[in-house]
């Protein structure tokens, strides 16, 4: 994994993240890196608490970037792309200082606890403790408000000097108001009584430091708990990353050493014994063996290499030892690429997305404007005394904190993409994901997506005095320097026919026809039907019939011609895979319109279309036209998905509206296409569509969550429901809020348990159980703070009579 990328006097690189507490912390550094000069583009994900930046080497250094973002409070490192271990080191390190802040935390609270079942309960030291009740609060809050709660201040101060309001904001305002009024109160009972503490063994009234030191625990642990969830999110990546050898035993000046991966170069003679696991991409040189590839592909069973065969750094070699030439080392590395192309897809934004962003970003503004409605209507409309006013403020400013809308879809898309690449199906961000959800229409490349793409001379046919073995010799020695499929089907059955090939001169590829050159100063052709129409020679009836045949049984006949006539042909088939039938039918199933396209006839275009179930064929199209063939059905109003290998099918999968690249780990597949298809195989392309569909409807039922809980929790928060014997307290709405972050990832993390082919059954059935559990949840905390209130005298009625 290479984490930094040079481009002319432009770099790339990812900054870790630490401080952040919602979705709007990452829109105040995003907006922060922008406006700094040099910066080209900057994107940050709450979800991966990470930063991409591409900026000007020239104009800023990173060293700047980190300052930048330790000026708006918060911390940035850069990721050292050789330490596999960074990510785990630094979840570890955040969880454990969110673990210890909430032990003290709760430490200091539980006597403030314990303090308020006096309320319900004749408990020991009741009597004894009350009048210390106010002072001892006092004391165990201060840390709690100004230590533990030092991180909230810091954000909020930075958003404010943005002119942003973030969750930060909310919990400073909604803590330090009751931590204010709780202080004030205290030291006015202090100033007119002479006394710090409570007169006649009765305790202060109107003192709510335990609703702060709460508050900020409650919120603490929430962040403890979302942080240990959130690291389960990315254990695809770590697993990926886990694949890794360490060590790589290379052949040197003659004798065989063990040297860090890190260190092997390129053209490095690599040594491989049973059951080890391979250390970087290459060649084969010596020996042979059958290879695990399925942490790569997800094709289960081994792989059998000889000499001459690539080999996949982090596959594990099952049985023979053997050598292997460097390819491809560090960064250049398969299992290094797929690594970059999930991480770049777990930090990516899906267009849905921006939906949550709006919303984060007017939603703080507008909690604060209803908390403050809700004030003033209890205050100033109804009459209520001043610390009921205020402990609805603070309960509303609490209870809409959007962490949860910030979570809804990086979560989600973070398990997603990395289950799909356990499955070796990379999806390269956000944006492919959604488009899944309304592609219509299909289209398949034929040859090596629907066939094998390993083609074999089925038939010789002569027209004219050429003999059969002439024909081949004549035909094979003009395929042998072009890099058509078919070209090598034929040369190579001409090499296992022990024929010797004559010498060509002045070769030439005719590009969507065939080839021409010299043998023997006689000019010979070689190629498809359009090459034999274009010369204006006629087939006789007798050699169309014959050619028919064959195309009817799925070959593709290419044709042997000197100036004057076609001479003989060859027929050439390419066996269908055993699962695109099954594939095809699938997608039928879940209503896609499915397509073929190739550069064969439409006769044994029909043919091979037949037999896997697709009517829709495009025949007779050359290289250059398929993306053209895209616009078409484009333009008919279909959304479109193309699958090919990702080579010649390069700009049909640019124009599409969801390229998916068949490459088997190629380099260009890689780069090409939304989706990348480790295996060739076409049931992986069902497989993407389940689970990208999967995955968007998780994000839709956080999105859902986050929303259900505000709408839900608001009015209740402001007492609206005080009628009812609905009333939540500040502290109770902080764990509300806390809770409702965790089911949100706890959501996302439903998706471990897809299945290809499988319904997911725990991830349908969950949610309903989840959003049950947290209603019933959310409404005991308002039952509990409503029966505090009325047990403590302190209803609504009481207090407005006595203003």
């Amino acid at each position: 994994m290479n984490t930094t990328q040079s481009v002319g006097t432009e770099k790339r690189i990812d900054l870790s993240l630490t401080g952040m507490h919602c979705a709007s912390c990452a829109n105040i550094i995003e907006r922060t890196l922008k406006k700094v000069e040099g910066v080209k583009q900057a994107h940050v994900n709450y979800g991966t608490e990470k930063a991409t930046i591409v900026f000007d080497t020239g104009q800023v250094s990173v060293s700047a970037l980190q300052a930048a973002v330790k000026g708006v409070g918060y911390t940035a490192e850069e990721i050292n792309p050789k330490d596999t271990e960074f990510e785990k080191k630094k979840r570890e390190r955040v969880e454990g200082e969110y673990r210890q802040k909430f032990i003290w935390g709760l430490a200091f609270s539980l006597p403030m606890f314990y303090f308020m079942l006096f309320d319900f309960f004749g408990l020991w030291g009741k009597e004894t403790l009350s009048p210390y009740i106010g002072v001892i609060s006092l004391l165990l809050t201060l840390p709690v408000q100004f230590w533990i709660g030092a991180g909230f201040y810091r954000g909020a101060w930075s958003s404010l000097k943005m002119k942003m309001f973030n969750m930060d904001s909310l919990i400073a305002i909604g803590t330090t108001t009751a931590f204010a009024y709780s202080t004030v109160n205290y030291f006015l009972y202090v100033w007119n009584n002479n006394s710090w503490v409570g007169l006649s063994g009765a305790k202060i009234p109107e003192l709510y430091f335990e609703t702060a030191a709460f508050l900020i625990t409650f919120v603490t642990l929430g962040k403890w708990l979302e942080a240990r969830t959130k690291g389960k999110t990315s254990d695809a990546i770590r697993k990926l990353m886990g694949l890794q050898a360490k060590t790589a035993r290379v052949v040197r000046n003659g004798a065989t050493i063990d040297i860090p991966v890190e260190e092997v170069a390129h053209g490095d003679i690599v040594v491989v014994r049973p059951g080890e696991r391979i250390p970087v991409d290459g060649k084969l040189t010596q020996g042979h063996s059958a290879i695990d590839e399925s942490m790569i592909t997800g094709e289960s069973i081994p792989v059998e290499k000889n000499v001459g065969d690539t080999v996949i750094g982090g596959t594990v070699n099952k049985v023979g030892s053997f050598e292997f030439e460097a390819t491809r080392v560090g960064s250049e590395t398969t299992l290094a690429n797929i690594v970059r192309l999930v991480e770049e897809a777990q930090g990516s934004k899906a267009p849905i997305q921006d939906f949550a962003d709006r919303i984060s970003m007017w939603f703080v503004p507008a909690v604060i404007i209803v908390a403050i409605l809700t004030f003033v209507v209890w205050y100033v409309l109804l009459g209520s005394t001043l610390s009921f006013a205020l402990m609805a403020f603070t309960a509303v400013i609490v209870i809409a904190c959007p962490c949860a809308l910030g979570l809804a879809t990086p979560t989600a898309l973070m398990v997603g993409t990395g289950k799909g690449a356990e499955n070796g199906i990379l999806i390269k961000g956000g944006i492919p994901l959604e488009a899944t959800r309304n592609i219509t229409a299909i289209i398949f490349d034929k040859t090596g997506t629907i066939t094998e793409g390993k083609p074999v001379v089925t038939e010789i046919l002569s027209f004219g005095a050429f003999e059969k073995n002439k024909i081949l010799e004549s035909a094979a020695a003009l395929e042998r320097q072009s890099e058509h499929p078919l070209a090598e089907a034929i040369y190579t059955y001409a090499e296992g026919q022990k024929l010797i090939l004559p010498h060509v001169s002045d070769f030439q590829a005719m590009p969507g026809k065939g080839v021409r050159g010299r043998v023997a100063d006689t000019e010979y052709f070689f190629g498809n039907k359009k090459l034999v129409k274009d010369s204006g020679i006629v087939l006789s009836e007798e050699v169309e019939q014959k050619i028919s045949l064959l195309e009817t049984r799925g070959n593709t006949v290419m044709y042997l011609m000197s100036k004057t006539e076609v001479l003989g042909a060859i027929a050439v088939a390419d066996t269908v895979k055993e699962t695109s039938k099954v594939a095809v039918e699938q997608l039928k199933k879940i209503g896609l319109e499915v397509w073929m396209i190739t550069g064969d006839n439409e006769r044994t275009a029909r043919a091979i279309a037949s037999e896997v179930g697709i009517e829709n064929v495009m025949a007779g199209v050359l290289p250059e036209e398929k993306s053209a063939k895209v616009k078409e059905l484009q333009a008919q109003g279909k959304k479109v998905a193309m699958v090919g290998d990702g080579i010649n099918d390069a700009p049909a999968l640019a124009q599409a509206d969801l390229g998916i690249a068949m490459g088997a780990g190629t380099d260009v597949a890689m780069e090409t296409g939304g989706i990348v298809l480790m295996k060739n195989d076409l049931r992986d392309v069902v497989t993407a569509f389940e689970l990208s569909k999967e995955t968007m409807d998780k994000i839709k039922q956080n999105l859902f969550f986050a929303l259900f809980y505000n709408v839900m929790g608001i009015p209740i928060a402001a007492r609206v429901f005080i009628g009812l014997g609905l009333v939540l307290k500040p502290e109770l709405a902080g764990l509300a809020m806390a809770f409702s972050s965790v089911s949100v990832v706890g959501n996302s993390l439903l998706l471990r348990f897809f299945r290809p082919g499988k319904k997911n059954w725990v991830s349908f059935v969950a949610p309903l159980v989840m959003i049950s559990l947290f209603s019933f949840l959310f409404f005991q905390f308002a039952r509990l703070s409503s029966a505090q209130d009325m047990n403590g005298g302190k209803t609504i009625e009481v207090r407005a009579n006595n203003e």
